[in-house]
């Protein structure tokens, strides 16, 4: 499945123009990705690698700032993202805007926001392993384009996908975790805190870990 994958990429990326100085091998090396944020955002608006590039309406790639030191990672686009091709600008974006706002006490555009997967699920369901690891490589060059100093995971999809585990996301947020070299807090998303008003404070908790980490 894996080189079935990266065999995808490597054709759909050629299509874009990328040039390539390497082949694979059985030692599963990775493709090589446009180091300009603009020019992988081309690529990945083209996408057609799963699935989901026949039922959506946008691919909803990120937004913010290339340099941001916080960037935000949930799980897919819902409705509105799908709609209007950016991300967390439903109900749950405006509550994770009122949250940078109000305890980070940043601007929106001061942080990078992104998920997992670039397209919505149908219904929202959650995406699947196929769907998720197809788009991961996206979001990992975005991450090594942007390079901020927290990555903050949204619910346990993405923090399932970032550092490989299925632990609860209950069981690990407001923890301290790393990736390559970066912070990475796990906290929930804030369509659980929607749905769940009672867990705000703990989320409140590791919002302000994360301000005392700025």
């Amino acid at each position: 499945m894996k080189n079935l994958i990266k065999l995808k990429h490597l054709y759909k990326l050629k299509e874009a123009g990328v040039e390539y100085f390497e082949g694979f091998s059985s030692e599963d090396k990775e493709i090589k990705m446009p180091d300009e944020l603009k020019e992988l955002e081309k690529i990945c608006k083209n996408c057609t690698l799963c699935d989901l590039s026949k039922t959506r309406t946008n691919v909803v790639f990120g937004e913010g700032n290339p340099n941001a030191k916080i960037m935000f990672i949930g799980e897919a686009p819902g409705e509105m993202e799908d709609k209007t091709g950016r991300p967390f600008v439903g109900r749950a974006g405006k509550l994770l805007t009122k949250i940078i706002e109000n305890v980070l006490k940043l601007n929106r555009d001061d942080v990078y926001i992104s998920n997992i997967v670039k397209c919505r699920p149908p219904n929202n369901r959650v995406p699947t392993i196929e769907e998720a690891e197809t788009c991961k490589p996206y979001l990992l060059k975005q991450i090594d384009i942007i390079n901020p100093e927290i990555l903050v995971c949204l619910g346990k999809t993405a923090f399932m996908y970032l550092l490989n585990t299925h632990t609860p996301i209950s069981k690990v947020r407001g923890q301290i975790f790393e990736y390559k070299g970066k912070k990475v807090i796990p906290t929930y998303h804030p369509s659980f805190l929607l749905r769940n008003p009672s867990a705000k404070k703990e989320a409140y908790k590791d919002f302000l870990l994360i301000k005392s980490m700025l």
